[in-house]
């Protein structure tokens, strides 16, 4: 029995047991899906970077549910993301993909045209901020951020404009393996310095009166704000 006046906290640690369940619970994974998962996962240690199928389904879901016709995807690695936002979009809707190196881009050009949505995906090489900066205002209804976590705070500033209203946000990696909750925790140079710039983010999203936020537990941290 919980204290009164005080709700029970409900939660379930997620193992790889849990885990499996749980993407096992999801619709599976239509073959484009699982062949690029299946090609990530043999680059070598940049695969950590990949989002993890269950994230990619929430992706399209998310994409179809504000039926989305432009999509901007900040952070490209080897275009799962860009991939699931694709299979989302209205007819004649594309998603505008960016990173600052196209070291990827041939795997996920190979996967994003088996899959068919090749013609649906704009890869722009080059800073995420250089290509958010020409976007017009409110032409975004999605905007994904995957990428450098240092440029977080800048990413929002960018984005929030360019989405129009009913729009969404979606920030990945917002727990940083737990050391947002204390940065100092993390090693010293560039893990510290991400682990504190996350930080900052998620408190200035929480407190930004543009956008309603919720922040979930899947993966790494994902974080969902509505612009108003």
């Amino acid at each position: 029995m919980g204290t009164p006046g005080f709700a029970e906290v409900k939660h379930v640690p997620v193992n790889q047991a849990m885990r499996d369940y749980l993407v096992r619970s999801c619709s599976p994974p239509d073959p484009a899906v699982r062949g690029l998962a299946e090609s990530t996962a043999n680059v070598g240690d940049a695969a950590g970077m990949a989002v993890p199928l269950e994230q990619v389904a929430l992706l399209t879901v998310l994409t179809k549910l504000v039926s989305a016709r432009c999509a901007v995807d900040v952070g490209t690695f080897t275009g799962l993301s860009a991939l699931a936002m694709a299979r989302g979009l209205v007819p004649g809707g594309r998603v505008i993909s960016c990173d600052v190196t196209d070291g990827w881009i041939g795997l996920a050009r190979e996967h994003w045209r088996h899959a068919g949505v090749d013609d649906r995906i704009d890869f722009r090489l080059g800073p995420a901020g250089r290509t958010l900066r020409t976007l017009e205002a409110a032409s975004a209804d999605i905007v994904f951020v995957d990428a450098d976590k240092m440029n977080y705070p800048t990413y929002l500033e960018l984005a929030v404009p360019v989405l129009r209203p009913g729009g969404l946000l979606l920030a990945d990696n917002v727990l940083l393996d737990g050391y947002v909750l204390d940065p100092e925790l993390a090693d010293a140079g560039l893990a510290r310095r991400s682990a504190q710039a996350l930080r900052t983010f998620n408190a200035t999203l929480a407190a930004d009166e543009r956008l309603e936020t919720v922040m979930l537990p899947i993966a790494d941290g994902l974080t969902i704000a509505r612009k108003h």
